[in-house]
C-alpha cells in the first residue's frame, strides 16, 4: 500500500471549480479522504472535506497554509459516497466543494461534531429513601420508576408514562431527583425476525415480479417496475426489503413529496420491527443530523426520504427503491441541479446493489432504457385484491354552460355517486380562488410586478399571490388603472371550486387538499383520516392528491381541465399531462367499488387523449417516443441549458451571445447550440432571464465543452455581471 501524500487536498464550499491544498495540522497528521477539516480561507475560516492526500501542489509549499484542525476521528463520508460526490461535480459541472456540502447535513457543514444530540434526563439522588413519599403515591410511583432506570429517563419518556412536568418538578424540589445531561440513545436493531406484521398475500403477477427480483438479490441491476395504480407495487417493495433485512442489509426508499413521507413511514413501521428513519426538508437541523447518523452507522434498517436522501451514507446498503420515479421533484432545480433518480442508479452501480424504479407511468427516459434492454422491465397490469381498473369518459364541454368550471352532466354524476354513499375526487391543478383578476371597465389585469405572470386571487385569506416569486399583495378591491371597483375573478382555482361544490352539495363535506390548506402541521393527515372514515364526501385538490394515496371509497374522479398540457410549449408537456391524468385517475375504484373517471375537455377528439384512454400508457409512450426520435429530442438527444439572469433587461442575452461567439471560436465536433433566447418566462423575481441550448447525439462530446466553458466563465470578467448556471439534462426550460 502506497504512503499517503503529505498535503491535504480539500474541497471547500466556494463557487470556484477547484480544490485547495493545505498542510496538515500539527495535532492530526493521519487525516484521510472523507474527513472534515477547518481551514483558513482568506480572512475567514471554512469547513471543508478532504478528498485526497498528495505530495505535489501547484502552490509552492512554503506558501501553503496549515489546516487549523481535523473535526472527525474517521470519515463522515465513506469512500464510495465521496467518489459519487466527486463524479457528480464532474458530470453536472458544479463546484466540488458546494456538491460535497450538499452531501452533508447543515450542522456538519457548520463544523458541529458528528455525534448524536445530548438530552436531559432525571436520575435518583444518592442517599434518599422512598419511605418519605408514602403520602404522595404519584411521586412515589415516579421515584420507583426512576429507580428501575439508573441511567435516567428523559422528559419525553416520563410523559409517555403519564407523569406530568409538575409532578417531576415537585419531586426535584424535594431533593429526591436531579437533572443530568447524557448523549441521546440512538435506535438499535433488534435481533431476530424483522417482521411484526405478516405480509399480504400476493397475486400471481406480484409473485412473479418478486421471484424475478429475488433471483439476484446482490450485485448491480437496474429494474423498472411498471405497475398500474393499485397493482400493489408497495407490497412488492415491502417484501423485497424484508429479504434484505434478513440478510442484515439496509434499504433506501425515495419518495417524491414530503406529504407522502409520513404515510410511507407509518406503513413501513407497522410492518417491520427495525428502526425506520425519515429524511426530508420538514426536519429541523438537529433531527436531520440524528437521522443521518442512524443511517450512516447502520442502526436504521430502512431510510425513507425525498430527493436529498439519495446523498445519505448507509453502512450496509443492500438496495435502493425509487417510488414514482417519473416525478419531476426528483430533479433539483436550483444550485446543484442533480437528478436523484439518476444519482441513485449511479450509486447502485458503484456499490454493486440492485435499484428498483417504480411507477404506473414511467418517464420516457426510463421506458426507453427498458425497451432498449438496459433496464429489466417488469410489469403489473392487474390491480391487487381483485379491484378493477377505472373506466374513462371524455366529456365534451364545447358549447356547454359551465357553473364555475363545472358542467351540468358532471354535476349530476357527482350527485349520483354521493347519493350512493360514495366519495368523489375533483381534480384541478390550480391553487387559489381564480388564476387572475380583471377590471370589467378598462380590462386591467393584476400582473406580478416582478414576474411575467398574473397574480392569483386567493380568498382565504384575501390576497393576490404570485406562485412564481411568492410575492403577496393585499386585495384593495380597486382597479390598478382606472380605480373602478368592478373587478371580476377570471377562471377557477381550487378555492373557487370548493366554494361552488359546497353551494351545490351543501349536505356533504367538501375537503380541499392543496399547498394552502395543508400548511399547518398534521393538516393533511387530518383530512385523509376524515376521508378514510368512509362517509360520502367530495375531495377537491391539486396534484398533491395524485400520488400514492389510497381512497377505497372514491368511485368517481372528475378532471376539470384535461386540456392543460395538450398545447404546451414544453416538449414534455404531453408526457406530464398523461402521467398526471393517469395518476389522478388511479385514485378511483381501488377496492370493491368500481371506479369511473370523467375528463372535461374542449378537444374530445384529440388523438393523444384518445390514445391515452382507449389503449394504455405504454402505447401512448411509444407514440411519444416515436415523435421524440423524429424531432431529435430526449431521450434520443442530450441537452444542456446555459442559463443567465440579470437585473437589466437584455443583459443576460448579450452575455449569452458573447458565450456563443466564444464557443464558435473552437471546434466542438458532435455538439451544436441554439440561441440565445429569452426564457419562456423572461422576467421572474425581478430578474430577466435568457438561455443558450447546447445539445449532442452522444453524452461524450458534451462534457469536454462544458468543462472548458465552466472554467472559462469562472475566470471571465463579463460573467461576473450576471448570474449563470449550467443545467445538465434539464427537465424543463423555465
Amino acid at each position: 500500500m502506497s504512503r499517503p501524500g503529505r498535503l491535504l487536498r480539500v474541497a471547500l464550499p466556494s463557487p470556484l471549480r477547484r480544490y485547495f491544498d493545505y498542510l496538515p495540522p500539527e495535532t492530526a497528521a493521519s487525516i484521510g479522504p472523507g474527513q472534515r477539516v477547518r481551514v483558513p480561507f482568506g480572512r475567514r475560516q471554512l469547513v471543508g472535506v478532504v478528498v485526497d492526500r498528495v505530495d505535489q501542489s501547484d502552490v509552492p509549499e512554503n506558501k501553503l497554509r496549515a489546516a487549523l484542525e481535523c473535526l472527525d476521528e474517521q470519515s463522515v463520508l465513506p469512500l464510495p459516497l465521496l467518489e459519487l460526490a466527486l463524479w457528480s461535480a464532474s458530470y453536472y459541472h458544479y463546484p466540488p466543494g458546494e456538491v460535497l456540502a450538499t452531501f452533508l447535513p447543515v450542522l456538519l457543514r457548520q463544523g458541529e461534531a458528528a455525534e448524536f444530540r445530548s438530552e436531559h434526563c432525571w436520575v435518583v439522588n444518592d442517599g434518599v429513601e422512598p419511605d418519605q413519599l408514602k403520602n404522595a403515591p404519584r411521586q412515589q410511583a415516579l421515584f420507583e420508576l426512576l429507580m428501575q432506570h439508573p441511567h435516567g429517563l428523559a422528559d419525553e419518556a416520563l410523559r409517555a408514562q403519564q407523569f406530568s412536568s409538575a409532578l417531576v418538578r415537585a419531586l426535584h424540589d424535594r431533593g429526591f431527583i436531579s437533572r443530568q445531561e447524557r448523549p441521546m440513545e440512538p435506535l438499535h436493531r433488534p435481533e431476530g425476525d424483522p417482521l411484526q406484521q405478516s405480509p399480504l398475500p400476493l397475486n400471481e403477477q406480484q409473485q412473479q415480479v418478486l421471484d424475478q427480483l429475488n433471483e439476484n438479490p446482490t450485485g448491480f441491476s437496474c429494474n423498472l417496475l411498471q405497475g398500474v395504480t393499485g397493482s400493489g407495487k408497495t407490497e412488492v417493495y415491502l417484501q423485497l426489503i424484508e429479504a434484505q433485512l434478513r440478510q442484515g442489509r439496509q434499504s433506501l426508499v425515495l419518495v417524491p413529496e414530503i406529504g407522502l413521507t409520513p404515510q410511507t413511514v407509518s406503513r413501513f413501521r407497522a410492518r417491520f420491527r427495525v428502526p425506520v428513519v425519515a429524511l426530508h426538508s420538514g426536519l429541523n437541523d438537529r433531527e436531520r443530523l440524528d437521522a443521518w447518523l442512524q443511517a450512516g452507522r447502520g442502526m436504521a434498517g430502512i431510510v425513507i426520504g425525498t430527493r436529498s436522501a439519495v446523498l445519505t451514507p448507509l453502512a450496509r446498503l443492500g438496495m435502493i427503491v425509487i417510488d414514482e420515479e417519473h416525478d419531476g421533484s426528483f430533479k433539483q432545480q436550483e444550485g446543484f441541479r442533480y437528478s436523484a433518480r439518476d444519482l441513485a442508479v449511479m450509486r447502485a452501480q458503484r456499490e454493486q446493489i440492485p435499484v428498483l424504479l417504480g411507477s404506473a407511468t414511467p418517464s420516457l427516459e426510463s421506458l426507453h432504457n427498458a425497451i432498449e434492454g438496459r433496464y429489466r422491465w417488469l410489469k403489473l397490469s392487474q390491480r391487487a385484491g381483485g379491484a378493477r381498473a377505472p373506466s374513462f369518459e371524455l366529456l365534451d364541454i364545447c358549447h356547454q354552460p359551465l357553473d364555475e368550471g363545472l358542467s351540468e352532466p358532471l354535476i349530476q354524476r357527482i350527485g349520483q355517486h354521493l347519493a350512493r354513499n360514495e366519495q368523489v375526487l375533483v381534480f384541478l391543478n390550480r391553487r387559489g380562488f381564480a388564476p387572475s383578476l380583471m377590471c370589467h371597465d378598462c380590462g386591467w389585469v393584476a400582473d406580478c410586478p416582478q414576474c411575467d405572470a398574473r397574480l392569483t386571487l386567493h380568498r382565504s385569506p384575501a390576497r393576490l399571490h404570485c406562485h412564481h416569486c411568492d410575492l403577496q399583495l393585499p386585495l384593495t378591491g380597486r382597479c390598478g388603472d382606472c380605480n373602478s371597483t368592478d373587478l371580476n375573478a377570471q377562471g377557477a382555482g381550487t378555492e373557487r371550486t370548493e366554494a361552488t361544490l359546497q353551494r351545490l352539495f351543501e349536505n356533504y363535506p367538501v375537503l380541499r387538499v392543496d399547498r394552502d390548506s395543508t400548511q399547518r402541521k398534521h393538516a393533511l393527515q387530518k383530512i385523509l383520516e376524515q376521508v378514510n372514515e368512509g362517509g360520502p364526501c367530495i375531495l377537491v385538490g391539486t396534484q398533491m392528491l395524485a400520488k400514492g394515496h389510497h381512497f377505497p371509497k372514491v368511485t368517481l374522479v372528475a378532471i376539470l381541465d384535461a386540456d392543460g398540457g395538450l398545447f404546451s410549449a414544453d416538449f414534455r408537456g404531453m408526457e406530464k399531462t398523461a402521467q398526471l391524468v393517469l395518476q389522478v385517475a388511479g385514485r378511483a375504484g381501488r377496492a370493491e367499488h368500481p371506479g369511473h373517471v370523467i375528463m372535461q375537455t374542449h378537444h374530445a377528439e384529440h388523438p393523444r387523449l384518445r390514445s391515452l384512454i382507449e389503449q394504455d400508457y405504454t402505447e401512448f409512450a411509444r407514440q411519444e417516443l416515436s415523435d421524440r426520435r423524429l424531432a431529435k429530442l430526449p431521450p434520443y438527444r442530450y441537452l444542456v441549458l446555459l442559463r443567465a439572469e440579470a437585473v437589466a433587461q437584455g443583459r443576460a442575452e448579450i452575455f449569452l451571445q458573447w458565450v456563443r461567439e466564444l464557443i464558435e471560436q473552437h471546434d466542438w465536433p458532435g455538439v451544436s447550440w441554439l440561441g440565445p433566447l429569452p426564457s419562456p418566462m423572461e422576467k421572474r423575481a425581478g430578474r430577466y432571464r435568457a438561455q443558450l441550448l447546447i445539445e449532442a447525439d452522444q453524452r461524450k462530446p458534451l462534457h469536454p465543452l462544458l468543462s472548458w466553458l465552466s472554467r472559462t466563465l469562472e475566470e471571465w470578467p463579463q460573467a461576473r455581471k450576471v448570474r449563470w448556471s449550467l443545467d445538465v439534462d434539464p427537465i424543463d426550460n423555465f
